[in-house]
């Protein structure tokens, strides 16, 4: 996933679709017709601006500098009943996890979370309907038409919430992107300082029997990160979207293990309850660190009801389990 500035989860746009093509009001003339009846064809219809989701595409960068987005207009109609041509249409490639909504209203349009799925987000005007729709027994040669419907123009907000199997959260510094870069092919950028990671980092990770499930490394939160302190919401709303979250808390912490999970569990409580009721697992990492005693008499401060694990990332200690332990809860 591309770094930095890069990472594009939000961006807000003008679309405005195409108007319909008028129709036509000829009356059929020829070398053998001199006073031919209604023949005048219907207007096309102006192009929609469609959203199509694609795994091509990680983030919403390459709309970001596109403020206005717009479809062509439909072509009018012409003689001997010919449609004109419909306006063409502007397709967005998006990613999977786009969410399209009213910038005025805030009202959710629709999202796309298959890749190849497509729905219209502006449709475009309807194209008008020809003079020969309007003949009857006491008009057989009426010479008006209908014009086209005009287009629509509104402005969109398209906001990526990052589609994973398994979201990791915790504290920056808490060891989530080394963890990352180890059972997957990701490269994150690493640091020991908080807020390395600035955006969300997707990785595959590979399991048992050529299977895999997808990792997502969120920003480290803070308290008070659900009241827009830190990098708040912008992060949280990626979790959303994850079907396990992984809990991280470091052997090193300062707090105790569920001092440090509490106000974890606090902060998404806070910015949404549903996410309580996605299934929950947490890793004590940068265990390495630990003698066995010392793991022993920190093993009685783990919260309890939530299944546990010590892992370190450098040294690979219970990586493999914690592997397992995460495929049985995605898939239980």
């Amino acid at each position: 996933m591309a770094q930095g500035s890069n990472f594009v989860d939000y961006v807000k746009v003008c679309c405005r679709s195409g108007h319909g093509g008028a129709g036509s009001a000829h009356l059929h003339r020829d070398k053998h017709t001199a006073k031919g009846g209604p023949d005048g064809g219907d207007g096309g219809r102006g192009g929609h601006i469609i959203l199509k989701g694609s795994t091509h595409h990680w983030t919403l960068l390459h709309l970001k500098y596109r403020k206005h987005i717009i479809a062509a207009n439909g072509e009018p109609g012409g003689s001997a009943l010919c449609t004109g041509a419909t306006g063409k249409d502007e397709v967005l490639e998006v990613p999977l996890g786009t969410i399209a909504k009213d910038a005025e209203t805030g009202e959710v349009l629709f999202e796309i979370t298959e890749d190849g799925e497509s729905k219209v987000l502006t449709p475009g005007g309807k194209g008008g309907l020809g003079n020969w729709h309007f003949k009857s027994p006491t008009q057989q040669t009426p010479r008006f038409s209908q014009p086209g419907l005009p287009g629509k123009e509104q402005w969109i907000i398209l906001e990526l919430k990052v589609l994973a199997d398994v979201g990791l959260v915790g504290f920056p510094n808490a060891g989530k992107s080394t963890l990352l870069s180890v059972v997957s092919a990701a490269k994150p950028e690493i640091a020991n300082y908080p807020f390395t990671t600035l955006v969300p980092n997707l990785g595959i990770v590979s399991y048992r029997d050529s299977k895999s499930f997808v990792m997502a490394d969120i920003p480290g939160i803070i308290e008070g990160a659900s009241e827009g302190k830190g990098l708040g919401y912008r992060f949280l709303r990626h979790i959303e979207r994850n079907s396990v979250l992984l809990f991280m808390v470091p052997a090193d912490t300062d707090r105790s293990i569920e001092e440090e999970y509490a106000i974890l569990l606090n902060e998404l409580t806070v910015y949404n309850p549903e996410l309580i009721d996605k299934p929950r697992l947490l890793a004590i990492t940068k265990s390495d660190m630990l003698d066995d005693e010392l793991e022993e008499e920190m093993a009685l401060t783990v919260p309890k009801g939530i299944q546990s694990i010590f892992i370190s990332s450098v040294s690979g200690k219970n990586i493999q389990q914690l592997k397992d332990m995460i495929w049985k809860a995605i898939n239980s």
